[in-house]
């Protein structure tokens, strides 16, 4: 059975953080965007069901915080059990309660958690992490590697389990010395994927032929870092337009753009945790 990663993202753009280096910080959405949301998410996870002559793989990647919503659980826990689903992940702060993942199939349902300092504390982020410890799902832990968020990594790192991986995202704009690029490494042995954007100009990349992108609406794009629509979900075209391309774009900088490309072989260092970020071999012998 071919593989398939689909990325998905729907109109949610709400948070329930103010995280200063995040444009979608406190934002709102009105009811009619969150009944929109509500309804896409659905059609999704109809399709997900009825697909199934392909294994699939889905990361959700909403704009906003997902979990606080009963939607993105009621699909994470459904799509869990699906026998065509290999893996079903959600990037999240972590914020919501957990206790619902006791519903998962804990062998197929992961997290990709954000520990954001300054928007909770690292006891409380910690519980949450203990309970899916005790739920039995995969999760990952990262920050954003600020300066002013070294001293709570550090700490984090020594109160997480050790079989637990902590990401370190470089933050953007930020230059980063050698002397901090080290200290980043130390906590994160792969910062250096992160820390400089990949030049990516005309490289092959798994994008748009074993992985997609797809917006709320169906529109499917070969990834969330190339708009250019190469079909739609819901009439059928993405199946025809799946086929080795190279990237378009000069620089790719977010891991969920470049674990993609295919010189990088980041694919084989995460293997079945590439959409919760977590690779094959942790800890690192």
């Amino acid at each position: 059975m071919t593989d398939l990663y689909v990325l998905y993202r729907g109109p949610l753009a709400s948070c329930n953080y103010d995280c200063p280096y995040c444009p979608f910080a406190k934002r709102v959405d009105p009811p009619e965007v969150l009944r929109a949301d509500r309804a896409a998410l659905e059609r999704f996870t109809g399709w997900v069901e009825a697909t199934t002559d392909r294994r699939l793989s889905v990361l959700f990647t909403p704009w906003g915080e997902g979990l606080t919503r009963s939607w993105y659980r009621d699909a994470v826990v459904r799509l869990s059990h699906l026998p065509h689903v290999a893996r079903v992940a959600i990037q999240t702060n972590l914020a919501a309660r957990t206790g619902w993942l006791a519903a998962a199939h804990p062998g197929v349902a992961a997290l990709w958690t954000t520990y954001h300092p300054g928007e909770v504390t690292r006891e409380r982020f910690l519980a949450r992490c203990r309970e899916l410890d005790r739920l039995g799902i995969r999760y990952s832990v990262g920050v954003v590697g600020l300066p002013g968020h070294y001293d709570e990594a550090v700490a984090l790192r020594s109160a997480l389990p050790s079989t637990v991986y902590l990401w370190v995202n470089a933050a953007d704009g930020h230059v980063y010395t050698s002397e901090e690029e080290r200290r980043w490494t130390a906590l994160d042995p792969r910062f250096g994927d992160s820390v400089r954007p990949h030049a990516s100009l005309g490289l092959p990349c798994h994008a748009g032929e074993t992985a997609i992108s797809v917006l709320g609406d169906g529109t499917v794009r070969r990834c969330h870092f190339i708009p250019e629509p190469i079909g739609n979900l819901y009439d059928g075209t993405w199946r025809a337009a799946l086929r080795p391309r190279p990237c378009t774009n000069a620089l790719c900088d977010c891991h969920i753009g470049y674990v993609h490309l295919k010189p990088l072989r980041l694919r084989d260092v995460y293997t079945e945790g590439l959409l919760e970020r977590i690779p094959a071999v942790w800890p690192l012998p």
